[in-house]
């Protein structure tokens, strides 16, 4: 089991981690371990009606809300909407988060998913789960003891691929009794809960993120579930940590 006990969701927008993994972190939170929530963008499209500027700094607020509601720090690369890339700034701005927060265990985006932003962030938090413990790739001072922490990928939206096909997990997470949390969580993000609530005249936001959960459940006999990926490439660890800390249904 890691010794540094600190988790890192590294995702692509604020309240992509509130869909995806936050009852997982609430269950680590609870478990006594660090969790950092860090976003590629602060979410500067999420509005048809007010400036970049002005929802990026309401975006990033709700973001740091949520964290907190876990003892948990909201962190911002400051990339744009829709415009993520794999490239050597973002990849670099991502390998010096890893080195400040030193995390074990980094949850990413779905490598295929129905947003490109999310598969090149996929990519990005993948490239610096490997590279962030190489001394020279960073200015920010290497802690001692590092080394490749456990990477897995989050459900894809709606759990399937970009093909319509179902995403296949390697671990289930019962987020059961943390669900209600999760929703005060999502809730946070209340610029964009109101704006689907205009659209769809209904709560969907939270409606959503319940039937992902729901049908996750439903494949291990819980009421809700978070089912992720486990990456087991060369120079990763093999063991399924989230199994180790949680006994949960593969």
């Amino acid at each position: 089991m890691a010794q540094n006990r600190t988790a890192l969701a590294l995702l692509a927008h604020p309240d992509d981690a509130e869909f995806l993994c936050t009852g997982t972190l609430i269950r680590l939170a609870d478990a006594g371990w660090a969790v950092h929530i860090a976003t590629a963008t602060p979410g500067d499209a999420g509005t048809t009606t007010q400036t970049r500027w002005d929802i990026s700094a309401i975006r990033t607020n709700e973001a740091s809300k949520s964290a907190q509601l876990i003892g948990g720090t909201y962190h911002c690369l400051g990339e744009s909407d829709l415009l993520v890339m794999y490239d050597r700034p973002t990849v670099q701005k991502a390998i010096d988060l890893f080195r400040q927060i030193a995390p074990s265990l980094v949850f990413a985006h779905a490598p295929k998913d129905y947003l490109v932003d999310h598969e090149m962030m996929s990519t990005v938090a993948r490239a610096a789960s490997f590279a962030y413990c190489v001394p020279n790739l960073s200015t920010h001072p290497l802690k001692e003891g590092l080394c490749v922490p456990h990477l897995y990928y989050c459900d894809a939206i709606e759990s399937k691929d970009p093909f319509g096909r179902e995403i296949k997990p390697t671990i289930y997470v019962d987020i059961t009794n943390q669900m209600d949390k999760k929703i005060d969580m999502l809730a946070c993000h209340a610029s964009q809960r109101e704006w689907l609530r205009k659209h769809h005249g209904m709560d969907e936001y939270i409606e959503a993120m319940k039937r992902q959960g729901a049908f996750r459940g439903e494949q291990i006999s819980v009421a809700y579930a978070e089912a992720f990926v486990q990456h087991l490439g060369h120079a990763c660890p093999q063991n399924d940590l989230l199994a180790d800390l949680f006994g949960d249904k593969k």
